[in-house]
């Protein structure tokens, strides 16, 4: 455990595992981000080499492969290897959320088969709450899981799954009860099980490194045994994965913003217009200023709300949220202003700006829609 900075400074230990994310995504994926975009290519081999590294189970246990790393570590790792490719750093974040829920909440069978094969990649994991009418409202879901005797007998459809149709086990939120919250439970699902079957591959804006499809369950037969945690208690779990998947995402938008502006930067040093270079000009400095500092801002912030969650804070699902805004606002902020910078350079594939700018876009609405995140911190202030 790494934990919490001092008073903002990282550890030599925390500068280490940033230096090698950064050394990996500088290695082996910048040079093929805008490649594997083109192509839809899901870099499956990348993120096993990832994974050798400790990356795949970051903030898991030890003693089931995990790296036992702190929120603030992943943070770090996150926003380091976002600045090759903001899409490809988003799946493993995705992964290792389903990884540490099943951690986290498993027994210790459940965990010793799964967690292994997962912190190393062998496996991939997928994460299914949202469906075609239950997406903000995600407590309305209507999958349906019903017991038969040791089994439960799973029918209805999750939208928008990452992952979907290359992942190994999808860790599903299905309704075991009554409506609302507390008829929820979690289920780990197999993808390879009989009656789950898979939607086409979703044509996006941006994120075309990962596949996104749906996941339909048509009589399919789980072991009561792969449930994590006790009935009803699915909500709760799906709820408290995502406040570490709202820290993940939000440092994937500083990672891909920092590698924006970093080619803007460069891009000025050596443009120039009206005869002299465009780092010249003091209005673009002043709007290269902001964007160092909005980033910074947002930075600092998502530090602060990953060491309230590394400690159990009673307002870190509060922090989380409000972090998760700051850091995607300002992410995608940046990243258009690094493209308008460009001028109309930044509009041609070739420089790679427009694809941080599209895979950015997408970190405003998923892990809870930035509006949901408004919703989230407000009632804690009305009580």
């Amino acid at each position: 455990m790494s934990g919490a900075p001092d008073m903002f400074t990282l550890s030599d230990d925390q500068i280490a595992i940033r230096d090698m994310a950064r050394d990996f995504a500088t290695a082996e994926i910048a040079p093929n981000a805008v490649a594997w975009d083109e192509a839809k290519h899901f870099p499956v081999e990348t993120l096993r080499a990832a994974a050798a590294l400790g990356m795949g189970g970051i903030y898991v246990r030890e003693d089931v492969g995990g790296s036992g790393l702190s929120r603030l570590d992943a943070a770090l790792i996150f926003e380091a290897l976002a600045t090759g490719c903001p899409g490809t750093a988003a799946y493993l974040s995705i992964h290792n959320m389903a990884t540490w829920m099943i951690d986290r909440f498993g027994s210790d069978d459940q965990r010793a088969r799964w967690v292994p094969q997962l912190a190393t990649m062998a496996c991939l994991a997928s994460y299914g709450l949202t469906e075609p009418g239950a997406g903000s409202d995600a407590a309305a879901l209507k999958t349906r899981a019903v017991r038969d005797g040791d089994h439960y007998i799973v029918d209805g459809q999750k939208q928008f799954i990452s992952g979907a149709g290359a992942s190994d086990i999808h860790v599903v939120m299905v309704r075991t009860g009554g409506g609302g919250p507390k008829g929820i439970s979690t289920l780990v699902i197999p993808a390879d099980t009989p009656g789950l079957s898979f939607g086409a591959n979703e044509k996006k804006m941006g994120w075309n490194v990962q596949p996104t499809r749906a996941v339909i369950f048509e009589g399919v037969r789980v072991p009561v045994a792969n449930r994590l945690g006790a009935e009803g208690e699915g909500f709760k779990i799906a709820m408290a994965g995502l406040d570490g998947g709202r820290l993940n995402i939000g440092a994937c938008s500083l990672g891909g913003a920092q590698a924006a502006l970093d080619k803007a930067l460069a891009y000025m040093r050596e443009r120039k217009a009206f005869g002299q270079r465009l780092d010249a000009f003091q209005a673009l400095q002043f709007r290269l200023a902001d964007m160092a500092t909005e980033l910074e801002v947002a930075r600092t912030f998502l530090w602060r709300a990953a060491a309230a969650l590394d400690a159990k804070a009673p307002d870190a699902t509060k922090l989380c949220a409000m972090a998760k805004r700051v850091a995607t606002d300002t992410g995608f902020t940046v990243a258009n202003d690094a493209l308008q910078l460009h001028g109309g350079y930044g509009y041609l594939a070739d420089y790679g700006i427009e694809k941080i700018v599209r895979d950015l876009r997408v970190h405003q609405i998923l892990e809870g829609t930035n509006e949901i995140m408004r919703l989230i911190v407000a009632r804690t202030l009305i009580g």
